[in-house]
């Protein structure tokens, strides 16, 4: 009987496509017809049900002829989804301007690769384009960021090239991780005569803060971008590691003035008299900033007085700008303050509380008066859209003329003026420099 089975010709019909047939045919009854309820395997001469599919005969060879399907069984062919369908292709114009687009983003924001990531910005994404597929935080950190990086060098190299003059400011800083950092910006007049700047590098300072190391630093940064030519001159704060630096390069070298305004402030405001005005009204703001209740006393002092609902500011031992910000906060705020620490909710929880006196509120006043020319000047340096070594000359006089004390001040104004001005007339003695600054007015 299987011998008779094995000449007949193949049962299978032609529009049956599936690869198992090549295994079985459709059982031969005795009279010659075809029995389309049963299958006969070629292999084994099993007799199988066929239910108009072909899972019984796909089960027996998986199970019984597994050496077949390596060759036989075709892949299941996965059914495409109709997002894949609908999705932008990765290389589209729309596609690339949107990818680069997100990468713009994270640099000029400051923002992690993660941010790709984030629910929030591929809702954002999802929104505004639905069928863009979010690049990958790897694509963009090795591939796309540092593409764009290498054509934008390029790109200010060439108009660096072009510049006929440079000028470099550089300066060391720390982050909040307490990684120490040196940064270096090129500033240069293009052809239509405006002031451009770029940040050409931030390295980290792995090595100690010497002179040589600085010098090494900043000599590789010049080489790199090919500013040797253009004889640049250097522009750093006044310590003196900074300065020795750059000497050691042999290249000019000009004092920020801006720092140069703030050790002379810094210089007036150590003053005892007026060290001590500082401290008292520090301690006021810190008491603001401490005491919820007070805090919202003063709000309520503020509204009945009709002044400004703004906070006490604390200031910043690095900046004297921010010594003569909180003083000026004190005093815009002083009836509010007055009237918070007389009130008897904070009075009952605080015993040690610190208020000034009327002498210090008149010391507060002149101390806040004198120091406004250097405010001017400080807010005049901070210029950058326009070169400022043209204006240090005439602000250095201007400034010593201001803080010269005269028989109408009082001794703390006096001695204010006086340690201020000592301390400018130090800071550009030299010749050279002198000369430099003149040359700039013409």
């Amino acid at each position: 009987m299987a011998a008779e089975a094995r000449k007949m010709p193949p049962g299978k019909p032609s529009q049956m496509k599936s690869g198992v047939w090549k295994h079985f045919d459709f059982k031969t009854n005795d009279d010659g017809s075809e029995d389309r309820a049963k299958v006969v395997c070629r292999i084994c001469q099993i007799e199988l049900n066929y239910c108009r599919n072909t899972t019984n005969m796909w089960n027996h060879v998986t199970r019984y002829h597994a050496a077949l399907l390596a060759s036989d069984k075709p892949p299941v062919a996965m059914q495409t989804k109709l997002k894949d369908v609908l999705a932008l292709p990765s290389q589209c114009p729309r596609a690339l301007r949107i990818t680069e687009a997100i990468a713009k983003f994270i640099c000029k924001d400051l923002r992690p690769y993660s941010v790709v990531e984030n629910e929030g910005f591929r809702h954002l994404i999802k929104v505004l384009e639905p069928n863009f597929v979010m690049p990958q935080r790897k694509h963009l950190s090795t591939k796309l960021i540092p593409t764009m990086y290498e054509s934008l060098k390029e790109a200010i190299r060439v108009k660096i090239i072009s510049a006929e003059r440079v000028a470099i400011t550089c300066d060391t800083w720390t982050s909040v991780s307490t990684q120490s950092y040196l940064t270096v910006t090129c500033h240069y007049i293009d052809a239509e005569w405006c002031l451009v700047s770029h940040v050409l590098e931030t390295t980290e300072v792995l090595t100690s803060h010497t002179a040589a190391n600085l010098a090494d630093m900043l000599s590789r940064t010049i080489e790199e971008w090919g500013l040797s030519s253009k004889t640049p001159a250097v522009v750093t704060d006044n310590a003196a590691n900074m300065v020795r630096a750059v000497e050691i390069l042999q290249l000019m070298h000009v004092g920020c003035f801006a720092h140069t305004l703030n050790l002379a402030s810094q210089a007036g405001l150590k003053v005892p008299a007026v060290s001590r005005l500082l401290g008292r009204v520090r301690r006021v703001a810190t008491f603001f900033h401490r005491s919820t209740t007070a805090t919202k006393i003063l709000k309520d002092k503020q509204k009945m007085l009709q002044l400004p609902a703004h906070k006490l500011t604390l200031d910043v031992v690095t900046r004297w700008n921010s010594a003569l910000a909180m003083v000026e906060r004190f005093l815009e705020q002083q009836p509010a303050i007055s009237a918070t620490l007389l009130s008897p909710d904070v009075r009952r929880n605080e015993k040690d509380l610190c208020s000034l006196t009327e002498e210090d509120v008149t010391t507060a006043e002149d101390l806040v008066r004198t120091l406004q020319p250097m405010k001017e000047a400080t807010l005049a340096m901070s210029e950058d859209k326009r070169p400022t070594l043209s204006i240090i000359a005439p602000l250095l006089a201007l400034l010593q003329d201001a803080m010269t004390p005269s028989q109408q001040d009082s001794p703390v104004v006096r001695d204010l003026k006086a340690a201020v001005k000592s301390n400018l007339r130090t800071r550009y003695a030299n010749l050279s420099l002198s000369l430099s600054l003149s040359l700039s007015l013409l």
